[in-house]
């Protein structure tokens, strides 16, 4: 039920507006989010590819039911959101799913979410720089028991899948073969367009076998590149995607369980069952590692402790052994394109520009019709010195 009129804020100017989107799945949302509408999420510590992902879409604002910092550790989403410029109204409370349908026109004044005759649908708390900058304080203050419990979970994740860890018992028999060659496995994480973009001459000249992790296929063939392996439970790729030839791989519970296989046999396509513990991009790794890969090169995985906590899964603590168990093999493709740019500046092209006004020039006087053509330049040079010289005597 609506607020009643009288907590309107009279006299208030109303700042952001535009259509509502809503969903419980963020990821599920980015989807049909269009430039200028705003975005009613149910996302507790709100993460930075998350984040992202609502700034590349265009939204007018961020309207979130929970609170985006829960205080277990410093996420980085709501930052982003805030540097973006975009408006973000925190705990409004789980009720505005039910009050707010898809498509409702809304506008914001400060904390509070209007419909189009003023009358009060939410009540939040309007972040601020100086708001996040506290909230964010306390969060760094209670990271060593984030710590406690990644290592608990490290440990749990040991005991339960030492089998595949140790020994690859249990990854499926798969029909692409990865035996010796590069495989560049890709998750839309972070910096990973950036990312892709820098291995560009690495693609080119090893060939590597393209393995996608979920959406990380579609980042593929937004490159321009076609995926020969996708990998994971199927929630975030495109049903083109699927389509694309690759070989799929669905990641299941490891009690067995692959609710993405009912998806991509809907379409008409055969999926590899793979059960095991963690992340679909742990997976993806084990799987190429006990298969015989030569080399993995991983593009937008999760690398540092903030990272893991910031995906929002305990089971994060798969990822970190599972880089132990694939050891040397792996190279991390994050920050690539932050240490390797073109260094190409003015003077090198002025430079390049004489070398090849040289050579020509030098060409020309080794040559009949060169050295005739000197001659005549010569000529007329001389004619236009003798000009000037009688303009002005």
């Amino acid at each position: 039920m609506k607020l009643p009129p009288l907590l309107r804020r009279r006299g208030a100017p109303v700042g952001v507006g535009g259509v509502a989107r809503l969903d419980r799945r963020t990821k599920n949302l980015t989807k049909r989010l269009r430039p200028g509408e705003i975005a009613i999420i149910h996302h507790s510590d709100l993460d930075r590819v998350s984040a992202e992902a609502l700034v590349a879409t265009g939204v007018s604002a961020v309207v979130n039911a929970v609170p985006s910092v829960s205080g277990r550790y410093p996420n980085l989403g709501p930052s982003i959101l805030l540097e973006a410029g975009i408006p973000l109204i925190d705990a409004v409370g789980e009720r505005v799913f039910a009050e707010v349908k898809e498509g409702d026109r809304l506008s914001l004044d400060d904390g509070l979410l209007l419909d189009p005759e003023g009358a009060v649908v939410a009540e939040g708390t309007l972040v601020t720089t100086d708001l996040l900058e506290e909230q964010l304080r306390v969060a760094r203050e209670g990271l060593s028991a984030q710590i406690e419990d990644f290592t608990e979970n490290t440990m749990r994740y040991l005991r339960e899948e030492k089998e595949l860890l140790l020994e690859g018992i249990g990854v499926p028999e798969i029909r692409t073969s990865i035996e010796g060659r590069h495989v560049l496995i890709v998750v839309r994480g972070y910096d990973y367009r950036s990312d892709l973009d820098a291995l560009r001459p690495y693609i080119s000249e090893y060939k590597p076998l393209l393995m996608g992790v979920d959406g990380g296929a579609d980042a593929l063939i937004e490159a321009g590149y076609k995926p020969d392996m996708i990998i994971g439970d199927m929630d975030s790729c495109s049903d083109s995607t699927l389509r694309s030839g690759a070989e799929i791989i669905v990641h299941a519970y490891r009690d067995g369980r692959a609710p993405g296989v009912e998806r991509v046999e809907s379409l008409g396509l055969e999926a590899v069952v793979f059960p095991a513990l963690g992340t679909s991009e742990d997976a993806a790794m084990l799987l190429a590692d006990t298969k015989g890969a030569r080399l993995l090169v991983a593009v937008g995985t999760h690398a540092s402790l903030v990272e893991f906590l910031d995906k929002g899964r305990s089971g994060m603590a798969s990822t970190f052994l599972t880089r132990l168990r694939v050891g040397p093999k792996l190279v991390d493709a994050k920050g690539v394109s932050r240490i390797y740019r073109s260094q190409i500046r003015g003077w090198h092209l002025a430079l390049l520009v004489l070398a090849g006004l040289l050579a020509l020039v030098t060409a020309l006087l080794f040559t009949d019709v060169g050295s005739a053509m000197g001659s005549v330049i010569a000529a007329r040079v001389r004619d236009l010195l003798y000009w000037i010289k009688e303009l002005f005597t």
